[in-house]
C-alpha cells in the first residue's frame, strides 16, 4: 500500500463531499448553460429553456449572442456547464439575453478554464504544417534553456 492512504475507502474520501456523499453538482435545470457538442451547433454555448421528457430539452442561444436558434436537442448532444442563469420557464429569447447579459455569462465562460483549454485546441489544430516546425522548433530552445540552467 501507498504511505498515506491506508486502504481503498480511505482514497474514495477524497471525492466526497461535506455529508460524506458522493454526488453531482450540475443538474439539467432551466436556465443551466450548456455547451453543445454534436451537429451543426457543436462548440457553441445556449441555455436550457425548458425540460422535454427524460432525454431531450429545449435550448436557446439566444442566435444574436451564440448563433444557436431555439431548438429541441438531447440531453446526449450537450454538456452542462458551471454556469446558470436565473430565467423563468419558457423564457422569450429577449428576455434571456438581457439575463445572459445581465449575469455577464460569457464572459465568465471565456474566462474558464474549460474554455480556454477549447480555445488552444481548436488553435493548434488550425496550425499548418510549417507552423507547428515551429513549434517544435521552440520546444526544443526551451528544454535546451532548461537543461542548460539545471546543470549550472
Amino acid at each position: 500500500q501507498p504511505s498515506g492512504f491506508s486502504s481503498l475507502s480511505s482514497c474514495r474520501r477524497i471525492n466526497r463531499n461535506k455529508n460524506n456523499k458522493m454526488g453531482f453538482s450540475r443538474f439539467v435545470e432551466v436556465g443551466r448553460v450548456v455547451l453543445i457538442t454534436y451537429g451543426p451547433s457543436a462548440g457553441k454555448l445556449a441555455t436550457v429553456i425548458d425540460i422535454v421528457d427524460q432525454n431531450k430539452c429545449l435550448v436557446d442561444g439566444p442566435e444574436e449572442i451564440t448563433g444557436v436558434s431555439r431548438q429541441v436537442i438531447s440531453y446526449s448532444r450537450i454538456q452542462l456547464t458551471d454556469l446558470k442563469v436565473n430565467i423563468q420557464r419558457n423564457a422569450r429569447a429577449k428576455t434571456l439575453k438581457a439575463a445572459l447579459k445581465e449575469a455577464d455569462t460569457m464572459a465568465k465562460w471565456e474566462g474558464s478554464e474549460w474554455a480556454k483549454k477549447l480555445a488552444a485546441k481548436s488553435k493548434r489544430a488550425s496550425l499548418s504544417d510549417f507552423d507547428r516546425f515551429k513549434v517544435m522548433l521552440a520546444k526544443k530552445q526551451k528544454s535546451k534553456i532548461i537543461a542548460q540552467k539545471i546543470k549550472e
